[in-house]
């Protein structure tokens, strides 16, 4: 519901304003400033120096031109498919990526035990945190109630404000443990208050991983399958890191730079990861696919699909703003290793079930369609990116949409703090760009003659 302004002489403000605030275009051009951190070509300007993941989707030839190529995707400088495709698999591939990308290696057997020990000891709450913190104070977007979570364990904190490194690995795991729970405590308290639905609570289990603790926290009867609990550690391990140029890690580095302390710096990532624009682009994925095929049904024909994808290009359907939401990326041109991954472990999951199939075979109908029609209209390759398939994924595993960005959190943490400890130990100045003042120099006007 839009908020009724009754201050019409702020609306006055605001239009007057306009005649001064304005700013040109081309003055960006005039003055090399890069709109957004972006180049010319849309390739992100350097703002620093990371060994702890690298995103590839294009290369140069020998004039500096950029040459697409299919998507890698790094941690520590391994393949994700490799950790994926190589490993037997033991349940904890997400926990197996933390350790890599927190300490840089592949931990051995023993090493991960101990490692996973460590999160599991921090699984449960404070005391009478779930009671006082979410089912007394419930939220109405989940996002938000990450942020007032993780601030209110400051308090919780017997020395928070200590930003030295080793404490800060610390206090990161310890959140870490606590995600999950808080994540899926916090929709139960919003779905029981706001939506008068059941309210069950289950405490995660110190021999579960992170992902069957998700899963069995937030299902009435605590069970799933072992096909389920993969797919769900898989979307986490995917997740867990992305660079240091994505929006919710950068922001990380530069709050954390001011050296305030971690659990400040990490709602501040929640609220970067809350935009349309970057973590919460799964659901408008999700709710377009839905509107799509309410309205063409599994069947449509492949006419019917792209006459739809015009009307949304023109601002005709969905939320009118000509964006076909999970196709292109900032980095990758041919394709996105991580939708890639997602879409075979899905692939594999709907043969299992008939109506699981009709949907995943009109998604790939659809995304061959869109991603045609918008490479043939941009004039350059677009790929299907992560968030065309990983709302897909939540759905197979009946996951509700509220709970989709806050799984992003849930697996990101880990690489907001890998960087976080990077700039601590490597770089450790505080973040401070310059802007161009682009504004006329101005006389004071008195009183009597404004």
């Amino acid at each position: 519901m839009a908020m009724i302004d009754n201050n019409i002489c702020l609306a006055q403000f605001y239009g007057k304003s306009q005649n001064y605030t304005k700013i040109s275009r081309t003055l960006y051009n005039k003055y090399n400033v890069k709109r957004g951190l972006r180049n010319e070509d849309h390739t992100g300007v350097l703002v620093g120096l990371t060994r702890i993941a690298d995103v590839i989707g294009y290369t140069r030839d020998d004039t500096g031109n950029k040459i697409n190529c299919n998507g890698v995707l790094y941690y520590r400088g391994i393949d994700i498919n490799e950790l994926v495709t190589n490993d037997i698999y033991q349940k904890y591939l997400y926990e197996q990526a933390s350790f890599l990308l927190l300490f840089g290696y592949l931990p051995t057997t023993k090493e991960l035990d101990d490692f996973c020990s460590i999160l599991q000891k921090n699984y449960e709450l404070p005391h009478e945190f779930l009671e006082m913190n979410l089912l007394r104070l419930p939220g109405k977007h989940l996002m938000n109630k990450l942020q007032h979570a993780l601030l209110t364990l400051y308090n919780y904190d017997s020395d928070p404000d200590n930003t030295e490194v080793y404490p800060t690995l610390q206090k990161g795991l310890n959140i870490m443990g606590k995600l999950p729970s808080i994540a899926v405590y916090a929709y139960m308290s919003k779905m029981h208050y706001y939506h008068r639905k059941s309210l069950i609570i289950h405490y995660p289990r110190a021999d579960y991983s992170t992902a069957e603790n998700i899963l069995s926290i937030l299902r009435p009867q605590s069970t799933f399958t072992p096909q389920e609990s993969r797919l769900l550690d898989l979307l986490l391990f995917l997740h867990a890191d992305h660079g240091g140029g994505t929006n919710s890690t950068f922001t990380n580095v530069v709050v954390s730079s001011t050296n305030t302390d971690l659990y400040s710096s990490m709602a501040a990532s929640i609220g970067a990861l809350k935009g349309s624009r970057h973590g919460g682009a799964n659901i408008k994925v999700s709710l377009m696919m839905e509107e799509i095929i309410k309205t063409l049904g599994l069947h449509a024909s492949e006419k019917e699909i792209k006459k739809i994808i015009e009307k949304i290009i023109n601002h005709e359907f969905f939320d009118n703003q000509g964006l076909i939401y999970g196709f292109g990326h900032a980095v990758y041109t041919l394709t996105d290793p991580r939708a890639e991954l997602i879409k075979m472990y899905c692939q594999q999951l709907s043969k299992e079930r008939t109506e699981v199939k009709e949907l995943f075979d009109f998604y790939v109908r659809f995304e061959k369609l869109a991603k045609s029609f918008l490479s043939e209209r941009n004039q350059t390759a677009v790929c299907t990116n992560v968030d065309f398939y990983s709302g897909f994924a939540y759905q197979l595993l009946g996951i509700p949409r509220d709970l989709y960005t806050p799984l992003f959190v849930i697996s990101r943490f880990v690489g907001w703090l890998a960087h976080n400890i990077e700039h601590k130990l490597y770089d450790n100045r505080i973040v401070r760009p310059a802007t161009k003042y682009v504004g006329n120099t101005e006389s004071y006007i008195p009183w009597e003659e404004r």
